[in-house]
């Protein structure tokens, strides 16, 4: 299959999906997507089991391998996701929360990984940097299923605000990390890879992002502050998540923080100072279809990818306690930042329970653990990935509001 018969395929699919989702299942619509997807995908794996000589499962798991979910997500999905989500982060708040995020994004990540990774190999057998790197590739709440999700859950403002701000930040620092214990693990540059090396690494990769995403975000809103056309600022939106996306990998930077940061002052400055109404009125149209259209072929995709992923018996256990240690891992990323941040600032009783349940993983722990290089261990990484992922999508996703309003009702 060409790469247009691929493309056409998931989107007609995703929109079918969808519509099935809008008549009869009635969840949140990526959710949904995602449950179909999942659904039909065992239906084809039972009924390859009972016709073995169809191939069908067989015949649809080189459909999705064609895919290349790893690449088609880093390489191009995720900095228009990253940016449209951004977009609509109002600053003010963010700001407001700065502290939370800031903690949690950094030190939330690091004691996650640190919980999973030792817990793991402690209760595994497997080797500590391979579990630590599990530990990086899941510990960030994914932005794009977090921001689906609290679209739809009813939590407070100012929780949305910290859980979204979190999943947007996070996302970018657990790749820096995920990269580096990558390398110490597995050998892939590790000659390069010593402790000040690890550093340099790190903050290149952060602060560089960073920096190159405050300034592509501050030259287009320049731009876009001399011209007074919606296509064509519709236009340069996009050629700045593209471009520079593909300019910060360029760099050796963080792509997924730049995209960031873009979307965030693109969002905040380049809304209420570099346009008109009729051109925020389009350019938020225009992001809303992006984000909508991609979340959903993202979610499709992500229900199919079972197809492509080897789930033995022998794994159980495996997988069952990475389910559990992953909770246990989030719970820590969130009480500790927030207990010492007490002193400083006023934390409600319901912080702990809604922003660990709504932790929500997603496609970017999938295609990280998809890009792991062969091991003997790369098959359960995979498969304990991919169901914590669909189980924090699903079950978490689904019940985060219902918590909420749960706490909300006791206090």
């Amino acid at each position: 299959m060409t790469l247009l018969d691929i493309a056409a395929l998931l989107l007609v699919v995703a929109a079918g999906f969808g519509a099935l989702n809008y008549f009869f299942l009635r969840l949140p619509n990526s959710i949904g997507i995602m449950v179909i997807a999942l659904a039909s995908s065992l239906v084809l794996l039972v009924l390859d089991r009972l016709i073995p000589g169809l191939g069908i499962a067989a015949h649809a798991s080189d459909i999705v391998g064609q895919v290349e979910f790893s690449d088609t997500l880093l390489d191009g999905m995720l900095g228009l996701l990253l940016f449209a989500g951004a977009l609509h982060v109002p600053m003010a708040e963010l700001k407001r929360q700065a502290p939370v995020i800031f903690v949690m994004a950094t030190l939330g990540v690091a004691l996650s990984a640190a919980v999973m990774g030792a817990g793991l190999s402690w209760l595994t057998g497997m080797p500590l940097l391979v579990a630590l790197t599990f530990g990086a590739l899941i510990s960030p709440t994914d932005p794009v299923a977090v921001l689906g999700v609290l679209r739809t859950a009813g939590i407070r403002k100012d929780l949305e605000i910290q859980i979204a701000g979190e999943s947007l930040f996070n996302d970018g620092v657990g790749y820096v990390a995920y990269l580096i214990l990558v390398a110490l693990a597995f050998g892939t540059g590790s000659e390069e890879v010593t402790a000040s090396g690890a550093a340099v690494l790190f903050l290149r990769e952060a602060v560089g992002g960073l920096a190159l995403g405050a300034v592509l975000g501050w030259l287009t809103y320049r731009l876009m502050r001399r011209i007074d056309d919606w296509q064509l600022e519709v236009l340069i939106t996009l050629a700045l998540a593209f471009g520079g996306y593909a300019l910060a990998e360029r760099l050796g930077v963080s792509a997924p923080i730049m995209a960031v940061v873009a979307g965030l002052l693109t969002g905040d400055v380049g809304r209420a100072r570099g346009m008109s109404d009729e051109t925020r009125g389009h350019v938020d149209a225009f992001w809303a279809l992006v984000d909508e259209g991609l979340n959903a072929a993202l979610f499709c995709l992500i229900g199919f990818e079972i197809l492509a992923i080897t789930l033995d018996a022998d794994m159980g256990t495996t997988i069952a306690l990475s389910l559990v240690l992953a909770l246990a891992a989030r719970l820590v990323a969130v009480a500790v930042p927030l207990i010492l941040l007490h002193p400083f600032r006023r934390m409600q009783s319901d912080m702990v329970p809604i922003m660990t349940w709504g932790g929500i993983k997603g496609g970017l722990s999938v295609a990280l653990a998809l890009s792991l290089p062969d091991s003997e261990w790369r098959p359960v990484i995979l498969a304990s990935t991919y169901v914590i992922v669909v189980v924090s999508i699903i079950v978490q996703g689904l019940t985060v509001g219902r918590l909420a309003a749960w706490l909300a009702q006791r206090g």
